[in-house]
Protein backbone atom coordinates (compact mmCIF):
# COMPACT_ATOMS: atom_id res chain seq x y z
CA UNK A 1 0.00 0.00 0.00
CA UNK A 2 2.63 2.38 1.11
CA UNK A 3 4.73 1.24 -2.30
CA UNK A 4 1.45 2.03 -4.48
CA UNK A 5 0.97 5.66 -2.54
CA UNK A 6 4.91 6.48 -3.23
CA UNK A 7 4.49 5.86 -7.05
CA UNK A 8 1.12 7.97 -7.39
CA UNK A 9 2.77 11.24 -5.83
CA UNK A 10 5.58 11.21 -8.75
CA UNK A 11 3.06 10.16 -11.18
CA UNK A 12 0.63 13.03 -10.59
CA UNK A 13 3.37 15.46 -10.19
CA UNK A 14 4.71 14.19 -13.54
CA UNK A 15 1.03 14.68 -15.05
CA UNK A 16 0.63 18.00 -13.67
CA UNK A 17 3.88 18.89 -14.90
CA UNK A 18 3.23 18.01 -18.58
CA UNK A 19 -0.50 19.92 -18.47
CA UNK A 20 1.02 22.65 -17.52
CA UNK A 21 3.88 22.65 -20.63
CA UNK A 22 1.33 21.21 -23.15
CA UNK A 23 -1.45 23.56 -22.26
CA UNK A 24 0.20 26.40 -24.18
CA UNK A 25 0.81 24.38 -27.09
CA UNK A 26 -2.46 23.01 -26.90
CA UNK A 27 -4.13 26.98 -26.55
CA UNK A 28 -2.37 28.02 -29.18
CA UNK A 29 -3.07 24.65 -31.98
CA UNK A 30 -6.84 25.93 -30.80
CA UNK A 31 -6.69 29.44 -32.01
CA UNK A 32 -4.68 28.37 -34.97
CA UNK A 33 -7.84 26.27 -36.58
CA UNK A 34 -10.03 29.01 -35.07
CA UNK A 35 -11.80 30.91 -37.45
CA UNK A 36 -13.79 33.15 -34.72
CA UNK A 37 -13.01 32.83 -30.66
CA UNK A 38 -14.23 35.72 -28.46
CA UNK A 39 -16.25 34.85 -26.02
CA UNK A 40 -16.48 31.12 -25.41
CA UNK A 41 -14.58 27.92 -24.10
CA UNK A 42 -13.73 26.89 -27.88
CA UNK A 43 -13.93 27.98 -30.83
CA UNK A 44 -16.97 28.64 -32.70
CA UNK A 45 -16.19 28.05 -35.93
CA UNK A 46 -12.94 26.02 -37.34
CA UNK A 47 -10.64 26.33 -40.57
CA UNK A 48 -7.62 25.64 -42.25
CA UNK A 49 -7.60 28.98 -44.01
CA UNK A 50 -4.76 30.52 -41.72
CA UNK A 51 -2.02 27.88 -42.84
CA UNK A 52 -3.33 27.86 -46.45
CA UNK A 53 -2.43 31.94 -46.49
CA UNK A 54 0.79 30.38 -44.73
CA UNK A 55 2.00 28.34 -47.30
CA UNK A 56 0.89 30.63 -49.80
CA UNK A 57 3.02 33.24 -48.70
CA UNK A 58 6.56 32.89 -50.12
CA UNK A 59 8.20 34.30 -47.46
CA UNK A 60 7.31 31.77 -44.69
CA UNK A 61 9.44 29.13 -47.36
CA UNK A 62 12.07 31.14 -47.61
CA UNK A 63 12.12 32.05 -43.97
CA UNK A 64 11.79 27.91 -43.34
CA UNK A 65 14.90 26.97 -45.79
CA UNK A 66 16.72 29.93 -45.00
CA UNK A 67 16.87 28.89 -41.35
CA UNK A 68 17.19 25.17 -41.92
CA UNK A 69 20.22 25.54 -44.12
CA UNK A 70 21.69 28.06 -41.61
CA UNK A 71 21.17 26.01 -38.97
CA UNK A 72 22.53 22.46 -40.67
CA UNK A 73 25.99 23.89 -41.71
CA UNK A 74 26.69 25.20 -37.92
CA UNK A 75 25.91 21.80 -36.80
CA UNK A 76 28.26 20.12 -39.44
CA UNK A 77 30.56 22.58 -39.24
CA UNK A 78 30.60 21.99 -35.12
CA UNK A 79 30.33 18.51 -35.55
CA UNK A 80 33.52 18.48 -38.04
CA UNK A 81 35.65 20.38 -35.60
CA UNK A 82 34.38 19.23 -32.05
CA UNK A 83 34.04 15.53 -32.38
CA UNK A 84 38.27 14.87 -32.89
CA UNK A 85 38.83 17.60 -30.43
CA UNK A 86 37.06 16.24 -27.85
CA UNK A 87 38.42 13.12 -28.68
CA UNK A 88 42.15 14.02 -29.11
CA UNK A 89 41.28 15.99 -25.37
CA UNK A 90 39.43 13.21 -23.66
CA UNK A 91 41.78 10.36 -24.82
CA UNK A 92 45.49 11.70 -24.81
CA UNK A 93 44.92 15.14 -23.37
CA UNK A 94 42.60 14.86 -20.44
CA UNK A 95 44.58 17.25 -18.33
CA UNK A 96 43.34 20.11 -20.55
CA UNK A 97 39.51 19.01 -19.70
CA UNK A 98 39.11 21.40 -17.00
CA UNK A 99 40.16 23.96 -18.92
CA UNK A 100 37.95 23.19 -22.10
CA UNK A 101 35.07 23.11 -19.47
CA UNK A 102 35.99 26.67 -18.53
CA UNK A 103 35.72 27.87 -22.33
CA UNK A 104 32.68 26.08 -23.49
CA UNK A 105 31.09 27.06 -20.82
CA UNK A 106 31.43 31.04 -21.99
CA UNK A 107 28.20 31.21 -24.09
CA UNK A 108 25.99 30.59 -20.83
CA UNK A 109 27.70 33.85 -19.08
CA UNK A 110 27.26 35.83 -21.82
CA UNK A 111 23.85 37.45 -22.74
CA UNK A 112 22.77 37.10 -26.19
CA UNK A 113 21.88 41.18 -26.39
CA UNK A 114 25.19 41.71 -24.61
CA UNK A 115 27.18 39.20 -27.17
CA UNK A 116 25.18 40.20 -30.27
CA UNK A 117 26.44 44.37 -29.81
CA UNK A 118 30.07 43.09 -29.27
CA UNK A 119 30.26 40.70 -32.23
CA UNK A 120 28.50 43.77 -34.55
CA UNK A 121 31.23 45.79 -32.98
CA UNK A 122 33.98 43.90 -33.98
CA UNK A 123 33.06 42.40 -37.64
CA UNK A 124 31.19 45.89 -38.67
CA UNK A 125 34.63 47.58 -40.06
CA UNK A 126 38.14 46.56 -40.85
CA UNK A 127 39.25 43.58 -43.26
CA UNK A 128 36.70 41.58 -41.37
CA UNK A 129 33.84 43.40 -42.43
CA UNK A 130 30.91 40.76 -42.32
CA UNK A 131 28.05 42.62 -40.14
CA UNK A 132 24.85 41.53 -41.42
CA UNK A 133 25.99 38.13 -42.94
CA UNK A 134 25.14 34.90 -42.53
CA UNK A 135 28.75 34.24 -42.15
CA UNK A 136 28.92 36.12 -38.97
CA UNK A 137 25.47 34.40 -37.78
CA UNK A 138 26.96 30.83 -38.71
CA UNK A 139 29.85 32.01 -36.33
CA UNK A 140 27.86 32.85 -33.50
CA UNK A 141 25.47 30.26 -33.97
CA UNK A 142 29.32 27.68 -33.63
CA UNK A 143 30.01 29.62 -30.17
CA UNK A 144 26.08 29.22 -29.06
CA UNK A 145 26.05 25.45 -29.58
CA UNK A 146 29.23 24.66 -27.92
CA UNK A 147 28.55 23.68 -24.11
CA UNK A 148 25.59 21.11 -26.22
CA UNK A 149 28.59 19.72 -28.31
CA UNK A 150 30.96 19.60 -26.03
CA UNK A 151 28.94 17.80 -23.18
CA UNK A 152 27.29 15.40 -25.16
CA UNK A 153 30.11 14.12 -27.26
CA UNK A 154 32.38 14.13 -23.85
CA UNK A 155 29.81 11.65 -21.79
CA UNK A 156 29.24 9.74 -24.69
CA UNK A 157 33.19 8.72 -24.96
CA UNK A 158 33.10 8.42 -21.24
CA UNK A 159 29.97 6.28 -20.89
CA UNK A 160 31.54 3.73 -23.64
CA UNK A 161 34.79 3.81 -22.46
CA UNK A 162 36.52 5.13 -25.28
CA UNK A 163 40.35 4.99 -24.09
CA UNK A 164 39.62 0.95 -22.96
CA UNK A 165 38.34 0.45 -26.58
CA UNK A 166 40.97 2.24 -28.32
CA UNK A 167 43.79 0.33 -26.75
CA UNK A 168 41.88 -2.70 -27.21
CA UNK A 169 42.03 -1.80 -31.13
CA UNK A 170 45.09 -0.86 -31.22
CA UNK A 171 46.26 -3.97 -29.44
CA UNK A 172 44.25 -5.99 -32.05
CA UNK A 173 46.31 -4.23 -35.03
CA UNK A 174 44.53 -1.17 -35.80
CA UNK A 175 45.56 2.09 -36.39
CA UNK A 176 44.24 4.83 -34.66
CA UNK A 177 42.17 6.36 -37.25
CA UNK A 178 40.76 2.89 -37.85
CA UNK A 179 40.04 2.52 -34.65
CA UNK A 180 38.50 5.77 -34.30
CA UNK A 181 36.22 5.50 -37.42
CA UNK A 182 35.50 1.98 -36.84
CA UNK A 183 35.29 1.47 -33.06
CA UNK A 184 35.01 4.42 -31.08
CA UNK A 185 32.50 6.42 -33.33
CA UNK A 186 29.66 3.61 -34.56
CA UNK A 187 29.80 3.08 -30.33
CA UNK A 188 29.42 7.32 -29.80
CA UNK A 189 27.28 8.14 -32.86
CA UNK A 190 23.74 7.68 -30.99
CA UNK A 191 25.05 10.18 -28.34
CA UNK A 192 26.52 12.40 -31.01
CA UNK A 193 23.09 12.52 -32.65
CA UNK A 194 21.89 13.42 -29.70
CA UNK A 195 23.91 16.03 -29.14
CA UNK A 196 23.52 17.52 -33.01
CA UNK A 197 19.75 17.34 -32.65
CA UNK A 198 19.50 19.16 -29.25
CA UNK A 199 21.93 21.69 -30.83
CA UNK A 200 19.88 22.15 -34.15
CA UNK A 201 16.94 22.84 -31.96
CA UNK A 202 18.53 25.54 -29.89
CA UNK A 203 19.76 27.01 -33.07
CA UNK A 204 16.41 26.64 -34.83
CA UNK A 205 14.65 28.57 -31.93
CA UNK A 206 17.20 31.28 -31.70
CA UNK A 207 15.32 35.07 -31.17
CA UNK A 208 17.60 37.11 -30.05
CA UNK A 209 20.88 36.79 -31.17
CA UNK A 210 19.44 36.15 -34.85
CA UNK A 211 17.24 39.46 -34.87
CA UNK A 212 20.10 41.87 -33.44
CA UNK A 213 22.78 40.84 -36.40
CA UNK A 214 20.85 39.62 -39.25
CA UNK A 215 17.14 40.72 -38.97
CA UNK A 216 17.61 43.40 -41.30
CA UNK A 217 19.38 41.62 -43.54
CA UNK A 218 18.69 37.87 -43.82
CA UNK A 219 14.98 36.45 -42.27
CA UNK A 220 15.16 33.18 -40.51
CA UNK A 221 11.87 31.76 -39.51
CA UNK A 222 12.01 33.22 -36.47
CA UNK A 223 12.35 36.84 -37.38
CA UNK A 224 9.79 36.31 -39.85
CA UNK A 225 7.38 34.96 -37.32
CA UNK A 226 8.22 37.57 -35.13
CA UNK A 227 6.85 40.53 -37.88
CA UNK A 228 3.78 38.43 -38.36
CA UNK A 229 2.69 38.28 -35.08
CA UNK A 230 1.23 42.42 -35.13
CA UNK A 231 -0.45 41.31 -38.39
CA UNK A 232 -2.60 38.36 -37.23
CA UNK A 233 -2.85 36.21 -33.99
CA UNK A 234 -3.98 33.40 -36.37
CA UNK A 235 -1.48 33.63 -38.87
CA UNK A 236 1.21 33.44 -36.17
CA UNK A 237 -0.42 30.80 -34.47
CA UNK A 238 -0.42 28.82 -37.78
CA UNK A 239 3.07 29.40 -38.03
CA UNK A 240 4.01 29.04 -34.48
CA UNK A 241 2.24 25.67 -34.86
CA UNK A 242 4.10 24.61 -38.35
CA UNK A 243 7.37 25.38 -36.57
CA UNK A 244 6.46 22.71 -33.22
CA UNK A 245 5.53 19.79 -35.94
CA UNK A 246 8.57 20.64 -38.24
CA UNK A 247 11.09 20.54 -35.06
CA UNK A 248 9.27 17.41 -34.26
CA UNK A 249 9.18 15.26 -37.13
CA UNK A 250 12.68 16.41 -38.30
CA UNK A 251 13.05 14.91 -34.05
CA UNK A 252 12.20 12.13 -34.88
CA UNK A 253 13.74 11.55 -38.33
CA UNK A 254 17.10 11.95 -36.88
CA UNK A 255 16.70 9.88 -33.87
CA UNK A 256 15.67 7.12 -36.27
CA UNK A 257 18.85 7.46 -38.35
CA UNK A 258 20.40 7.51 -34.92
CA UNK A 259 19.19 4.30 -34.00
CA UNK A 260 19.84 2.51 -37.63
CA UNK A 261 23.52 3.94 -37.29
CA UNK A 262 24.36 1.89 -34.06
CA UNK A 263 22.62 -0.84 -35.47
Amino acid sequence: MNTRRSGLAPRTFMLLLMAYLLLPLLATGLYAFAENWQNTLLPEAWTFSWFGEMFKDIRFLEALWTSLYLCLITVVLSLAVMLPAVFVITVYFPRWESFMKGIVVLPYAVPGVVAAVGLIRAYSSGPLNISGTAYLLVGAYFVVILPYMYQGIRNSLLSVSAVELLNAAELLGASRRSAFVNVILPNIWPGVIVSALLSFSVLFGEFVLTNMLVGGHIQTIQVYLYRRVGESGHLASAIAISYFVFILLLSALLMRLGTLGKR
